[in-house]
C-alpha cells in the first residue's frame, strides 16, 4: 500500500468527481478534501493542510489543481506525488474574471439553478453535451456545493496567483494529465505546466474534456495507478 491520497475537486465539484478513482484505491487511505468554506486559494489550503495525513499523494482537477498547486508551495515535504489534471498556473484573466462576476451577480440576483445547466457544455467533451447522465451527476454535484459556496470558490479563483515560477520548484514526481478535447483549460496549458515542472510525465485523455475523471474513468485510473505505483 502506497501513501495516502488525497483528492482535490474542481469547481462546483465533490467527491462524485472522483467516485470512479476512489474505488480503484480503496486499499489506501483516501481524503477527499473541502474547498468550500474559504474565499481564498491559501485559506483553503491551511485548511487542508490541517486535515491531511502527514505525507500523501496529491490529485487535483481544475480548481483541485490550483489549490494542489498552493498545497506544494506551502507545504512540498507533505507531497510524496503529485497529479495536476486539467488545471491552468496562470492567474486569472481580466475575460476570465469579468465571467466570474457575471456568475456571480447572476447567482446573487436571479438564484443558482440555471448556473449548473449554463455551465455544463463547458464542462465536458463536445460529444457529451447531450449526455443526460453525466450532465445528472454534474448538477447534482453542483447543487450539492451551493451558491454559497460557489461564490466563494469564485471570489478565490479570481484572485488566485500565477503559479507557473513555483513550478520550477517542485522536486516529486509529477503527472500532469489533461483532456484532449478540454475545452476551458486546453492542452497547451497543460503542456506549458508540463515544462515548469521538472522532470514531470505528460498524459493526454482521448475523447474526454474537462472532467476527465468521470468522461474516460477507466483510461484516468489506469494512468494514475501506472503514476502512482512506479
Amino acid at each position: 500500500m502506497g501513501d495516502p491520497i488525497v483528492f482535490v475537486p474542481g469547481l462546483l465539484c465533490t467527491e462524485a468527481l472522483f467516485a470512479p478513482q476512489i474505488v480503484a484505491f480503496a486499499d489506501r487511505p483516501i481524503m477527499v478534501a473541502n474547498h468550500r468554506e474559504h474565499e481564498s486559494i491559501e485559506a483553503i489550503t491551511a485548511s487542508i493542510l490541517e486535515q491531511a495525513p502527514p505525507r500523501f499523494s496529491l490529485i487535483g482537477l481544475s480548481m483541485g489543481g490550483y489549490i494542489a498547486m498552493e498545497i506544494l508551495h506551502m507545504a512540498p515535504q507533505r507531497v510524496g506525488k503529485v497529479a495536476l489534471l486539467d488545471t491552468n498556473a496562470r492567474a486569472d484573466t481580466a475575460d476570465q474574471t469579468e465571467r466570474r462576476n457575471f456568475l456571480i451577480n447572476l447567482t446573487r440576483k436571479k438564484g443558482f439553478g440555471k448556473i449548473p445547466h449554463l455551465l455544463y457544455p463547458g464542462f465536458v467533451h463536445e460529444k457529451r453535451e447531450e449526455d443526460q447522465g453525466l450532465k445528472s451527476i454534474v448538477v447534482d454535484m453542483a447543487m450539492d456545493t451551493g451558491p454559497d459556496a460557489f461564490i466563494r470558490q469564485q471570489t478565490a479563483l479570481i484572485n488566485r496567483v500565477d503559479s507557473r515560477k513555483r513550478l520550477a520548484e517542485v522536486t516529486c514526481p509529477s503527472l500532469v494529465l489533461v483532456g484532449e478535447g478540454d475545452r476551458l483549460t486546453p492542452l497547451e496549458v497543460s503542456q506549458e505546466i508540463h515544462q515548469c515542472i521538472p522532470g514531470s510525465e505528460l498524459a493526454v485523455i482521448e475523447g474526454s474534456g474537462h472532467l476527465s475523471t468521470l468522461e474516460e474513468p477507466d483510461a484516468v485510473t489506469t494512468v494514475l495507478r501506472d503514476f502512482l505505483n512506479s
